[in-house]
């Protein structure tokens, strides 16, 4: 005997099709986050989950946020045997209550995770003082100088890295210069811009630039990714794994009280050749354990406001791994303009231009861009300083460079 079915309404056949399909989804987006029981802590915003895992570089070095369960499961007597080794003696890098500014950075216990930590407070007070800028520009700028510094760590010291964050937004962009010792120096395009916006509003979509030189290379090298996130760190973080393939975690963040800087600091994780799996593991849980002692989006600086020192966080996000002190270095605020550079300028144009100047204006003004310092020459100082001049001002070699 044959059974009849009623007939099936088109929209309600629409809506069955669509809920599997929504459920399906469901089930794949579940399978995708669940391996990592820290990855619920580590999503306490959107913002904290992008600076607590390792950015991709290719298939075979993937998060292990997104790889196998098994190494999530650790013997529980090996990890106290871990965290019970015996630590270094880390009093030289010891910097109490962050009175100096310092870069920290040390490896893991097996060589094979690169931790270097910072605090800029004085550092952005003072580019704030040179530049008279308002906090939204001044938290771009101090982002934009922790990312150079962290991801500059150990190169030589007569090395450059210049980062540009060139966007549409109201701020007009900004750039940082930093070299191996620690000096820096930048500027934004609009160091005046209210407090109405925000920090994404003011850099707007544009691309992440960095120029890498060194007085011996035949040429520079360049790079550029662009702008997901706008808030400087995370893409700069995407610009290291996928312009210089640097597997990391990176996270920069300021703090203001009016216009007085409280904290600015920053972090950068970075996975070393033949790091095995667990160790990856391992630091993961440490950054969501971070990002949950630190409760807040603006990753570090609630450590910071605390009292953690660059040391401090940086034995939290080894803890368990060993550590091996590298170098503890103080940054500092350093421009190389000078009249010499603005003599040198103007021998550059043609004779009859710097006269117009004189004539026009009685003398020469040139505002550093980078520092704010202003130089004047009046006509008869020109004068004189352009008779005594020697060499050719369009080669470096002739002014020591």
């Amino acid at each position: 005997m044959k059974t009849s079915h009623p007939p099936i309404n088109l929209c309600t056949l629409k809506v069955i099709l669509m809920s599997s399909l929504l459920f399906a989804r469901l089930r794949l987006t579940t399978a995708f986050h669940a391996p990592l029981a820290t990855c619920r802590i580590a999503r306490l915003s959107s913002a904290s989950y992008g600076r607590s895992c390792f950015r991709h570089v290719n298939a075979r070095d993937t998060s292990c946020r997104m790889t196998d369960e098994s190494f999530q499961q650790q013997p529980q007597q090996k990890q106290q045997q871990q965290s019970s080794s015996s630590l270094p003696d880390l009093a030289p890098y010891q910097n109490p209550n962050n009175l100096s500014d310092q870069i920290f950075s040390a490896l893991s216990g097996d060589g094979s995770l690169k931790i270097t930590v910072c605090t800029i407070r004085n550092l952005l007070n003072e580019m704030m003082l040179q530049h008279s800028m308002n906090p939204v520009p001044a938290d771009a700028l101090g982002r934009a100088a922790m990312c150079a510094l962290l991801a500059s760590n150990g190169m030589q010291e007569e090395q450059m890295f210049q980062l540009s964050i060139k966007g549409d937004g109201a701020m007009r962009g900004c750039m940082v210069i930093v070299n191996g010792k620690g000096e820096a120096r930048g500027f934004v395009g609009v160091p005046g811009l209210g407090g109405d916006w925000t920090l994404k509003e003011a850099v707007g979509k544009g691309t992440i630039q960095v120029v890498k030189n060194h007085p011996e290379w035949p040429r520079p090298y360049n790079g550029i990714t662009a702008i997901r996130h706008g808030d400087i760190d995370r893409d700069v973080g995407i610009y290291l794994a996928e312009s210089e393939q640097r597997s990391c975690a990176l996270a920069a963040a300021t703090t203001f009280n009016g216009i007085l800087c409280t904290a600015a600091g920053g972090y950068l994780v970075e996975r070393l050749p033949d790091c095995p799996p667990e160790s990856m593991a391992h630091m993961e849980r440490n950054l969501a354990k971070l990002v949950q002692i630190d409760g807040g989006d603006a990753l570090p600086t609630n450590l910071l406001l605390e009292g953690k020192t660059p040391v401090d966080i940086a034995m939290i996000l080894l803890d368990g791994l060993g550590m091996e002190p590298l170098n503890s270095i103080e940054p500092k605020a350093l421009c190389e303009c000078s009249e010499e550079k603005l003599l040198r300028s103007l021998r550059l144009l043609p004779r009859e231009e710097v006269d117009l100047i004189l004539r026009e204006e009685g003398k020469v003004e040139a505002r550093c861009q980078f520092c704010g310092r202003v130089y004047r020459m009046g006509p008869e100082e020109v004068e004189r300083r352009m008779a005594e001049a020697k060499g050719d001002p369009s080669k470096d070699e002739d002014f020591g460079k």
